[in-house]
């Protein structure tokens, strides 16, 4: 019995390398980071909704003018459309065996996110710099 060059390694050594160990640590960080990130976000979003539930529309519009809350809003939909798509990316994945199928939906994943955080920034950034 001839013995293969990997025999005298250890089982460690003979698994390293091996598996989804490559790309997914920066994964992992990127939605960690993301999460880190809105925290404060949506803490800061949902005390402006609640001071926005009571004046009109004109003063609404007024506070999207405040660069501070323009910047602030369209931050809270950047990281959040980024870590929805991180997060379906990884349900998908994970379940969705069928490697043609997985594909179309990890695009159509990253093409509807792309749209809806696009149409959403753009929506606030036009109220912002025109005041509809």
């Amino acid at each position: 019995m001839a013995l293969s060059p990997g025999s005298f390694r250890t089982p460690r050594a003979q698994v390293r390398g091996l598996g989804a160990a490559k790309h997914g640590a920066g994964h992992w960080v990127s939605e960690r980071l993301g999460a880190i990130a809105l925290v404060p976000l949506v803490l800061w979003a949902v005390y402006s909704a609640l001071r926005l539930a009571s004046i009109d529309y004109a003063s609404t519009v007024r506070w999207i003018h405040n660069p501070l809350n323009a910047v602030l809003v369209v931050l809270l939909l950047a990281v959040g459309f980024m870590h929805m798509c991180s997060g379906l990316r990884v349900v998908i994945e994970d379940y969705f065996p069928n490697p043609l199928g997985r594909s179309a939906l990890l695009a159509i994943n990253v093409f509807v996110c792309a749209l809806g955080g696009a149409l959403a920034i753009f929506s606030i950034l036009r109220v912002a710099l025109v005041g509809i």
